[in-house]
């Protein structure tokens, strides 16, 4: 479903279930009220439903662009498995008529007043009879098992591009750090992953273990200094414990790692290169794209944690 595929929350999904229909002598009318007008028209096999597509896609209302897959998708079309239309204004039923090679224009008048009656959410610039419009390019078709074969590859490369400049960040980081570490005469200890740890208490016990709960105090800054959250400071408004299951990717890497080489009552500062933080992902104004963070962190309980609720019979 193309609702599925593109971010068209400044409409809602209720808008497929609203018709619209407007004549132009430039433009067909299918019968489920989209309007279109082939641009480019090459002859070969139309898609069906079931078939995975690549389209080059523009949507837009007016000089309003509400997406492009080739900037949000660096260059590459949106890819997705053409599914049965939704009804009135819905575009997929359109895209059943392109060859690869085809470009073409679909769009409809946005019933904003109904839509309004329904409570939707809309912009305070969409006024009624504005056209919701998308510019696509049909760039391939296959069968739906090639098209899983295509999106398998296409995740391998992804992934393989993402170590590789994992890779290369964390060499980067190394280097932050190392002059880091110089500059404040700290000698710490480093995981097998890569984060680096001081420890100012040892605490007492065992080690966290995957599955356990680990309650701890924290606070968090950047590798500048900047203090970006943290539960022991009343300015971030949430002054309580923050508990955790090690090893079920409840925080980033760095924590569980990190915390698991603390007992009960250890304090520590851990500091976290960018791939094992948000990465290339800002998080806010002080977590920049690439931030490397620097957590004081006091275990004060682990525990197992409780046994999951029984799922419900079918």
């Amino acid at each position: 479903m193309i609702k599925q595929i593109l971010p068209i929350a400044v409409l809602g999904a209720a808008i497929f279930s609203l018709s619209a229909c407007n004549s132009n002598t430039s433009f067909k009318t299918l019968k489920n009220g989209v309007e279109y007008r082939i641009v480019k028209d090459v002859s070969g096999p139309k898609p069906k439903v079931g078939d995975y597509v690549e389209m080059y896609i523009t949507q837009h209302v007016g000089d309003t662009q509400l997406f492009n897959s080739r900037k949000m998708m660096n260059g590459q079309p949106s890819a997705f498995v053409l599914q049965a239309s939704l009804g009135p204004g819905d575009p997929v039923e359109g895209f059943k008529l392109l060859s690869v090679g085809d470009s073409a224009v679909f769009r409809y008048a946005i019933p904003v007043d109904s839509l309004r009656k329904t409570g939707a959410q809309l912009p305070p610039w969409l006024k009624q009879g504005m056209k919701l419009e998308f510019d696509v390019v049909l760039v391939s078709i296959k069968s739906a098992a090639e098209g899983k074969a295509a999106q398998e590859k296409k995740q391998a490369e992804a992934m393989a591009e993402a170590e590789k400049q994992s890779k290369a960040q964390m060499a980067i980081d190394d280097k932050i750090l190392a002059d880091y570490f110089a500059q404040n005469h700290i000698s710490p200890s480093k995981t097998p992953s890569g984060v680096y740890y001081t420890i100012s208490a040892p605490g007492s016990g065992a080690n966290p273990k995957p599955g356990q709960a680990v309650t701890v105090n924290y606070t968090g800054k950047t590798i500048a200094g900047k203090t970006f959250d943290s539960n022991q400071d009343t300015s971030f408004h949430h002054k309580e414990p923050f508990t955790f299951t090690i090893g079920q990717h409840q925080v980033i890497q760095g924590w569980d790692e990190g915390v698991s080489m603390l007992k009960k009552g250890s304090k520590a500062t851990l500091y976290i290169p960018s791939p094992l933080a948000y990465g290339p992902q800002a998080r806010s104004a002080e977590i920049t794209a690439n931030c490397i963070l620097i957590f004081n962190i006091e275990v004060t309980d682990i525990k197992d944690a409780p046994p999951a609720a029984p799922r419900p019979q079918q």
